[in-house]
């Protein structure tokens, strides 16, 4: 369809003149609200904005009176107010400090923050081989400065448990928990059975050492190893002298009356004299016993 085809189908436009003055107010009206609608529809979002403003080489401070962002610093970072409801860092410019100082002549040019958290790393020497090394089993557990490549778990670097340190080297509780320093141990869970409680294990070397120190040199650990023996033989002597004495005094009813505890009293027939050796002998009349004697 043609334009002028298209213009002939239109209806006509009424005239300014046939308007009456409530047409044109309203019509005003409604002009305006489509105003204010563009006007909102071209407003650019806030990160658009802030790349654009950054590649014009804007300042961000300088943005500080358009639309809603707004500069704010939080313990001494500043950050951007988009009006979104994020807060965006405040970029290093050339020629400005992080905190956002203009820098002097001279100081120009990229500006790179190190900002990281330097940690030291402190190493140790291993004193099997010498070579240093940052961390080990042996040292992150007991302290003991060996690295992974020498240690060594079936002879120099063996485990023990509490209860073998005990009975092996006679030492007490006080000796591993409140002697300094404490030895440091290892949990683990007991092998025989899991509801038991977890087993301590400590690296032999520091309980050997800690045995030394306890009783002054291995001659003397060796001398309390044989007192103590000593001890137990006396104490399993005494113990089986005594069962066995409770053993005959049940068995010899005619000695040892469980009822009275009365003693027997030997009653002796006559003597019998031997020639050859001039001695008397008599027997009792109630036991085998039999007493020889001289006579004056």
């Amino acid at each position: 369809m043609s334009q002028e085809v298209a213009d002939a189908a239109a209806p006509p436009a009424p005239s300014s003149s046939k308007l009456t003055n409530a047409q044109k107010a309203r019509i005003e009206r409604n002009q305006a609200k489509a105003q204010r609608l563009r006007e909102a529809k071209l407003v650019a979002h806030p990160y658009k904005e802030l790349a654009s403003n950054q590649n014009n080489g804007a300042h961000p401070e300088a943005m500080l009176g358009k639309g809603q962002n707004a500069v704010i610093k939080v313990q001494g970072t500043k950050y951007i107010d988009s009006g979104g409801g994020f807060l965006l860092e405040q970029p290093v410019l050339p020629g400005a400090s992080a905190s956002g100082e203009k820098l002097p002549p001279g100081n120009g040019g990229n500006i790179i923050v190190d900002d990281a958290i330097a940690i030291p790393v402190q190493y140790e020497e291993c004193a099997e081989c010498g070579d240093q090394f940052a961390e080990s089993y042996l040292f992150s557990n007991f302290g003991h400065s060996v690295c992974d490549k020498c240690r060594d778990n079936e002879e120099r670097h063996a485990l023990i448990t509490r209860t073998e340190a005990k009975a092996e080297y006679l030492l007490k509780d006080c000796d591993f928990d409140k002697r300094e320093p404490p030895l440091r141990y290892i949990s683990r869970k007991n092998p025989h059975n899991v509801r038991w409680g977890e087993m301590k294990l400590y690296l032999h070397l520091q309980v050997l050492k800690r045995a030394l120190e306890v009783w002054g040199s291995e001659e003397e650990l060796l001398r309390q190893h044989e007192g103590r023996e000593e001890k137990r033989e006396v104490g399993k002597a005494r113990k089986y002298n005594k069962q066995m004495k409770q053993l005959r005094m049940e068995v010899r009813s005619s000695v040892y009356t469980k009822k009275t505890h009365a003693i027997h009293e030997h009653e002796f027939g006559p003597d019998t004299y031997n020639e050859e050796e001039d001695t008397y002998t008599h027997t009792c009349l109630t036991c085998p016993y039999s007493e020889t004697y001289e006579k004056m």
